[in-house]
This record gives C-alpha cells, structure tokens and sequence, in this order.
C-alpha cells in the first residue's frame, strides 16, 4: 500500500531554560490525505463510481416497477441483494483480514461491471424480464458482503493514523454528494433516454475505480503477535471478530442499536419513497429529488461534524438522532406534497450525517488494526441482517396503505430511542 505522509514526529528545540529543560514546541498537524497521489487517485476513482451508482439506485426500483407495478415486487428484489449480503458479511470480513482489502475491492467491482452492462443491453434490445433483475440484485448482494468491510479496513493502509478523520471525511463525503447530486440527474437520464443508459453509465463509472485500485501497491500487514504462519479456520476468524464485540459493553450496545434502528428504517424508506414516486407524485425526478434530499442534508450533517467539537457523549448524542428520525417518518406518512417531504428527509440526513461521522471516529480508535475487517463485518451485519426481513414487511404494508407504512415505523423507532436511551451501554459510548 502506499507509504503515509510521516507526521513530523521531530520538534525545534529551543535553548534550555535554567532548569535544563528542554521544551518542545507542538507538532504541527498532518498533512491533507489528497496530497498523497496513490489516495488521490483512489478517491477520484471511487467519486466517478460512486456518482454512477446513483443511476443503478435510481433505474433499478423504477424498471421493477415499470414491468410489474408492485411495491411487493420491488420489495423481494431488493430482498434479493440483502440475503446474500446479509449471509456473506461475515466472512467477508474475515476474508479482508485474511487477505488484501485492495485484492478484495478490485474484485467485487469487477464483479458489479459486467452484469450491470448484460441488463443494460437487455433494457435496450428490450428483451428485459424480472429474473434478469433479480439474478442482477442477488450478485451485487454478494459483492457487497466482501467490499463493505474491506473499504474501512483499506483506509489505514493509505494514510498515517493522524489523517484518518480526514481521509474518511473525504470519502463518506463524497458518497453523499454522489447521493445528493446523481439521483435527479439519474431520474431526468432516465425519463429522457430511457432506463437502459442510466445501468450503462453505472457500468462505465466502475471502470474508474477499479484502474485507481490497481495503481495502489500492496503494503504488508503488521505482525500479529502469536500468530502462525498458517491461516485458521473461517469459522475460527468470524469467531475472533464476535467475541471481540461480545467483550466490550459499548461495542455490544452500538450494535443492538444498529440493528433494531435499521430494521424500523431501511426497509421502510426504501421501498416506501419509491413507491411514493411512482404512484403519488408520477415521477421518476420526484424519486431522485426525495433521495437526494436526504443524501444533501447527510452531506451538511457530516460537514457540520467536521467542525463542530467533538460531543462528550456519543451515545446520548445518537439516541437523540433515533428520536429524530423516528419524528421525521412520521412527518413523512402524514404528509401529502412533495416540498415538506423533501425537507423533512433532508433533517433526518443531517441528523444521520452527523452522528455517522462522530460513531465512524470512535470505532477507528477504539478497534485493533487486526480485527478491523471484522469488526466491521459484525457492524455492517447488524446494519443489514434483517434488512431482508424489512425490505419485505415494508413491501407487504405498502401495498396495502402506503402512508400507514411510514407511521408505524416511525412509531418503532421512537420505541427504540426510548429503550437505548434507559440501556447504561449506550449512554457511556464516548
């Protein structure tokens, strides 16, 4: 991997004082992630890929609605991407512990490329049916579980430690502003070209990062003191990564919130502003406006995180974001016109935004660099084992009253508030 900017490790001394100190002056601050080429490059790369995304989110639900006009359909193929996701997540953090995060990213986005370029051809020759959609959702699914715990663990291995708040807020930003400038632009692509062109640009834009990931060389691992030369088993290294978890109260605490917090949400907003798009606005712009809403207001929040100090307590602070958030979905069924959605949406993106930052900076200094696949395996899995679940309920509730849908889940989420905010595990998350 490339080698970190060294952090002015050495100080001016000054004369001795007549005590015979020597008094050092501060350390002047790190030097900008971005200066480092093999980062910059992978950041460049990732920010094309990142933005084509943005058209595979926004043609994917709308084709499946196009062709079937069920929010139930919709709801299974999205299913269809989150079991295999859910079920791989774990290893693929042992996977990326194991071997090379770098090996592991260039390899799922290869995987993403091709697919995504056979169902654009078949869009264009018109030839589409659902299984093609469903095979599509199931192989990102499993690309997923490999890639999403090898971003994080990729980071150290580019920049010194000191720029690590950094070098993530370049990324986790970037990925909202891909979120909040690509959906109308994939939605106006989509209504003007077709749906075909958005699935090519996203084939194009994995091109990108793919080239910056093969420029980045490899960098060898720490030792691992008492570790063998032969790799233990699967099962024993998912093992290792659980019971570290299990061992740290506040760990444990984040990930139960994790959980409960994304099964009341995720399934709901995915498949529910979906559906409001399409069957009361009539809109695929109305879509990508509503997502990038949300993505611009996460932008600001984690913008707003970079400047503000650092809050004495993160747990409270993240309860506080779930009453926000369970608020906001209320807001969301109840209301009928486009503008108060969208501004609802975009508070809980800075709600969303600000709290992810301030939670990414806490694990990245409290996890050890050898499990830290791992970790974030057991993290991401929180965040998505009962998506499929979700997406499916969500589904099913939709189709019979959209707005009731949104009010029950924002009803859950409070009850998840209130319970976190009596649990002593997630108050004490520092």
């Amino acid at each position: 991997m490339a080698t970190p900017v060294p952090v002015n490790q050495a100080s001016s001394l000054s004369p001795a004082d007549a005590t015979g100190a020597v008094p050092q002056s501060a350390p002047a601050k790190p030097g900008h992630p971005l200066g480092i080429p093999h980062f910059r490059n992978l950041w460049i790369g990732s920010a094309i890929s990142m933005f084509g995304d943005q058209f595979y989110l926004v043609a994917l639900p709308w084709l499946v609605l196009q062709l079937t006009g069920s929010s139930l359909a919709l709801g299974t193929i999205l299913m269809a991407a989150a079991v295999p996701r859910a079920v791989l997540m774990l290893a693929g953090g042992a996977l990326t512990d194991r071997f090379s995060p770098r090996r592991v990213l260039m390899a799922t986005a290869s995987a993403r490329t091709l697919p995504v370029a056979a169902v654009a051809m078949l869009a264009w020759l018109k030839v589409i049916h659902l299984w093609h959609l469903y095979t599509l959702s199931l192989l990102f699914g499993v690309a997923d579980a490999f890639s999403f715990p090898a971003g994080p663990s990729l980071m150290p291995t580019l920049v010194a430690p000191d720029q690590l708040p950094a070098a993530n807020s370049v990324f986790a930003s970037t990925a909202h502003l891909s979120g909040m400038l690509g959906p109308a632009p994939a939605g106006i692509v989509v209504k003007a070209w077709g749906i075909a062109q958005a699935f090519f640009i996203d084939a194009i834009s994995f091109l990108f990062v793919i080239a910056a990931l093969w420029r980045v060389p490899e960098r060898p691992k720490p030792p691992v003191p008492g570790a063998t030369a032969k790799h233990p088993s699967m099962l024993h290294s998912i093992g290792e990564g659980l019971r570290y978890v299990l061992n740290d109260p506040a760990l444990r605490s984040l990930i139960m919130l994790t959980a409960a917090l994304n099964f009341c949400v995720t399934g709901p907003v995915s498949v529910g502003l979906a559906t409001m798009s399409k069957f009361r606005f009539g809109s695929a712009t109305a879509f990508g406006t509503l997502l990038s809403c949300f993505s611009g207001g996460a932008l600001a929040g984690m913008v707003l995180a970079g400047i503000a100090k650092r809050p004495p307590r993160r747990g409270l602070l993240l309860v506080g974001i779930s009453f926000l958030m369970g608020l906001g979905l209320l807001a969301v069924g109840l209301s009928y016109r486009l503008v108060p959605i969208a501004v609802t949406l975009a508070l809980m993106g800075i709600g969303a935004g600000f709290v992810n930052v301030q939670i990414a900076s806490w694990m990245q200094a409290r996890v050890d660099r050898q499990v830290l696949g791992r970790v974030m395996s057991v993290l991401m899995f929180s965040a998505i084992g009962l998506l499929p679940i979700s997406l499916l309920v969500a589904g099913v509730v939709a189709q019979a009253h959209l707005s009731a849908m949104f009010v029950a889940s924002g009803a859950l989420v409070l009850v998840v508030g209130t319970v976190a905010a009596l649990t002593s595990g997630v108050r004490h998350i520092e």
